[in-house]
């Protein structure tokens, strides 16, 4: 079934209500898009806040909740706000594709994520203000169609924008666990992966599905030069 590319949707979508149970995408980047990170111990901080303020209780700081012990911490995380089902973090922006499991829970851990790494961020480099472009941006995923399509391109993202070089050493997505060999449980993958016979199958799919996206997306700067033109 065809459907239009995920980056199709992100443009004129209302804010929606946040349903538990349902799953949404979530994205924003950089205040006049600058980059998020300035070295990977800065990415290493936001992967690690994803993780750390994901919980119904309230950690305070990523700093005094290092001083619990693991049990602690396991019991705290085990009741959580989202599920990841799966993410990209580039230089200057992110996409998540989130399942709310908790009432509010969305608007909570993205309240905890976005103040946690700014204050981390600034307070690191001396500086005040806004780091993201204002509140968050969310779509609703209401249809499995659109989830698969959704994951492969959140993903590959790095590859729809063509982040490499030393680019790729700021940069994280969930296709080396949903793609690799080796076992992570970051992100809740069976509602993607079990639609396929196996890992092979479901790249095979990402590769068919960036490559629509990709000749779409040229499709449209071809326009917008026409347009240009006129």
């Amino acid at each position: 079934m065809a459907v239009s590319p995920p980056s199709a949707k992100l443009c004129g979508m209302k804010r929606p209500i946040f349903v538990t149970g349902e799953y949404y995408h979530i994205y924003n980047r950089g205040v006049d898009r600058r980059q998020l990170f300035s070295d990977k111990s800065d990415l290493d901080r936001f992967l690690e806040s994803m993780d750390e303020f994901n919980s119904i209780k309230p950690i305070g700081s990523i700093y005094e909740n290092s001083f619990l012990n693991s049990d602690i911490q396991e019991k705290r995380k085990s009741k959580k706000l989202v599920q990841f089902i799966c993410y990209c973090v580039n230089p200057n922006h992110y996409h998540f594709v989130l399942k709310q499991v908790s009432d509010g829970g969305i608007s909570e851990f993205m309240k905890r994520l976005g103040g946690g790494y700014t204050w981390y961020f600034n307070n690191k480099n001396k500086r005040s203000g806004a780091l993201f472009q204002g509140l968050f941006k969310a779509v609703h995923v209401d249809t499995n169609d659109y989830l698969l399509h959704l994951s492969a391109y959140v993903n590959l993202n790095f590859r729809v924008h063509k982040l490499g070089g030393e680019t790729a050493k700021l940069l994280k997505s969930s296709w080396e666990e949903y793609a690799g060999n080796k076992q992570k449980n970051f992100c809740h993958k069976n509602v993607i992966l079990e639609q396929f016979k196996n890992k092979e199958e479901y790249k095979d799919f990402c590769e068919e599905s960036l490559d629509s996206i990709l000749e779409q997306k040229q499709k449209q700067k071809e326009m917008a030069a026409l347009l240009i033109d006129e």
